[in-house]
C-alpha cells in the first residue's frame, strides 16, 4: 500500500471513534451482490489496519434475497445485521418509522456535505441523515452518435420527448434490427414501472394527490402511458415487453437500439470496448422533459445503514465511515483505476480531474442526478418522497401490479385505457386497506 494510502487510512480511523472502545468487536454486514460490494471485500485489509479491533463477517445476497432478510430483521428487531445494504426506497420509510440509527454525529473529517445533494435528500427525514450512500445513480438518454448523423439530426444535451420521438422514427431501419429506442417493458416495480414513473413525472402525472387518490384515471397518465406505447410499438424492438435493464443493455451493444433511456450506470457497459460493438459511437444527453420543469430520470442510491437493534452501533459507525468515505474511493482507485470506484455520492469525485478524465461521461451522470428532487418528484404536490417510487410500504406490491397492466398493454393483452383504469382500480382498493383513503 502506498505512503498517500496509509495515510488517507490513518486519518479515517482517527476521524471517528477510537479502537480503544472497540475491542474484539466482530460486526455483521448485509450486502447485495453486485461488483462494487465485492470488490469492497476484497479491500478489507486496509479497515483492519485502520481498525485493527473490528470483525466483519458479511452476508452477501442476491437483492430480492437481500431486501426480504433485512426488511424482516429490522422490523422484528431482530438483531442478526449491524449494517443493511438498503436502497433509497427503504431509507424514508425506516427511518420515519425508527427503525434505523441516525448518522448525524459522524465526524466532521467524513464531510456529509460532500454527499450529493439530491443523494443526501433522499436519505434524510426530518434534517436526519439516516442511511451513507456507496454508491448512486439517475437515469439518462444513451443514444448512437452515428446513427442520429446519419438522420440529419443533432442531439440536444437536454432533448424533449417530441425530440426523442422524432430521433427514433429516423434511426429505426427494421430490416436491418435497428430499433429507434429501447425502453423497459418488463413488468415489475423497479423495472417498467422505474422508468414509466420517471417519465410521468415529466408529464405533470402523479401517483397520489395530496389526499392519497389514485390519479391514474388523469390525463397526464393518459398522455404518458399513450406516447410510451407509441414509441415501442412503432420503434422499439419485438418482445418488448420481456426487456428490462440487462435485456436492453445486450441490445445497445450489439448495436440494435438507437437510443435507450436508463440508468447512468450503463455508461460504463456501453462504452467498454472489450463488450460493446458501439463502444466508440455513443453519446449521452439528459433524460427528456415537456416543457413542464420536470425531466423523466430517476434516482436510486445503493447505501449502508445501522438498524436501531444493533448492540455494536460504534463499530458500524465506523464500518459505514469507512466504507462511504472520500479516502475509499481513493483506496479504490489506487487498486483498480478511477473508472471503477463507486460512482454517484460525492461533489468531489466530479471536481477531480483523473476521474473526469477517465470517465468522459461523468458530467452528463452528475447533471441527471442533481435534477433529480425527491423530496419534490414532481410538478404537482404530492405527499410522498420518491422520484421513480413512491415511499410507503405498500409500493413494492402495488407498483409491481401496475407495471404488470402496462406490459400487458405493452404487449397488446389490453389497451392503453384498459390498463390504467385497472391501475386506478387496483391502486384505489389497496389504499383503502391500507387506510390512507376511506
Amino acid at each position: 500500500m502506498s505512503v498517500t494510502i496509509r495515510a488517507l487510512m490513518g486519518a479515517c480511523a482517527l476521524g471517528a471513534l477510537g479502537t480503544a472502545a472497540l475491542a474484539e468487536t466482530t460486526i455483521t454486514v448485509a450486502t447485495v451482490n453486485n461488483g462494487d460490494m465485492i470488490r469492497m471485500q476484497g479491500l478489507m485489509d486496509a479497515f483492519y489496519e485502520a481498525h485493527p479491533d473490528i470483525k466483519v463477517e458479511w452476508v452477501t445476497l442476491e437483492e430480492n434475497v437481500l431486501r426480504q432478510r433485512v426488511t424482516q430483521d429490522v422490523a422484528t428487531k431482530g438483531g442478526q445485521f449491524d449494517v443493511m445494504t438498503i436502497g433509497t426506497y427503504e431509507v424514508p420509510i425506516w427511518g420515519e418509522r425508527g427503525w434505523l440509527v441516525s448518522l448525524d454525529d459522524l465526524p466532521e473529517s467524513y464531510d456529509a456535505d460532500d454527499i450529493l445533494p439530491a443523494i443526501r435528500g433522499g436519505l434524510t427525514v426530518d434534517d436526519h441523515l439516516y442511511a451513507a450512500p456507496f454508491y448512486g445513480e439517475s437515469s439518462m438518454v444513451m443514444y448512437r452518435k452515428d446513427l442520429i448523423e446519419a438522420a440529419g439530426l443533432e442531439m440536444p444535451e437536454a432533448p424533449t420527448w417530441d425530440f426523442i420521438k422524432e430521433a427514433a422514427a429516423a434511426m429505426t431501419d427494421k430490416d436491418n434490427e435497428v430499433y429507434g429506442i429501447c425502453l423497459r417493458g418488463k413488468a415489475g416495480w423497479g423495472e417498467n414501472m422505474a422508468f414509466l414513473t420517471a417519465m410521468s413525472n415529466s408529464y405533470g402525472a402523479r401517483w397520489f394527490d395530496m389526499d392519497w387518490k389514485p390519479q391514474f384515471d388523469s390525463e397526464a397518465w393518459k398522455a404518458t402511458l399513450t406516447d410510451y406505447l407509441d414509441l415501442m410499438n412503432n420503434y422499439g424492438p419485438p418482445g418488448a415487453s420481456s426487456n428490462g435493464f440487462n435485456e436492453n443493455l445486450a441490445l445497445f451493444q450489439s448495436g440494435k437500439c438507437g437510443m435507450w433511456i436508463d440508468a447512468t450506470v450503463a455508461a460504463s457497459f456501453v462504452t467498454n470496448a472489450t463488450d460493446s460493438t458501439v463502444a466508440d459511437k455513443v453519446g449521452f444527453a439528459l433524460a427528456p422533459d415537456k416543457g413542464l420543469g420536470k425531466r423523466g430520470n430517476w434516482l436510486w442510491a445503493w447505501n449502508l445503514g445501522i438498524p436501531a437493534g444493533t448492540q455494536k452501533e460504534d463499530a458500524a459507525k465506523a464500518f459505514v465511515e469507512w466504507a462511504t468515505s472520500k479516502e475509499y474511493l481513493e483506496l479504490v482507485a489506487s487498486k483498480e483505476g478511477w473508472a471503477n470506484v463507486p460512482p454517484g455520492t460525492r461533489t468531489s469525485l466530479y471536481e477531480n480531474p483523473e476521474y473526469l478524465e477517465a470517465a468522459p461521461f461523468a458530467k452528463m451522470t452528475l447533471d441527471s442526478i442533481n435534477a433529480a428532487d425527491p423530496q419534490n418528484p414532481t410538478v404537482d404536490e404530492v405527499p410522498y418522497v420518491g422520484v421513480q417510487f413512491v415511499a410507503i410500504p405498500e409500493f413494492q406490491g402495488l407498483g409491481t401490479a401496475v407495471g404488470q397492466q402496462f406490459s400487458a398493454a405493452l404487449a397488446g393483452q389490453v389497451t392503453a385505457e384498459q390498463a390504467l383504469q385497472s391501475a386506478q382500480m387496483l391502486t384505489e382498493r389497496e389504499m383503502m386497506k391500507a387506510g390512507y383513503i376511506k
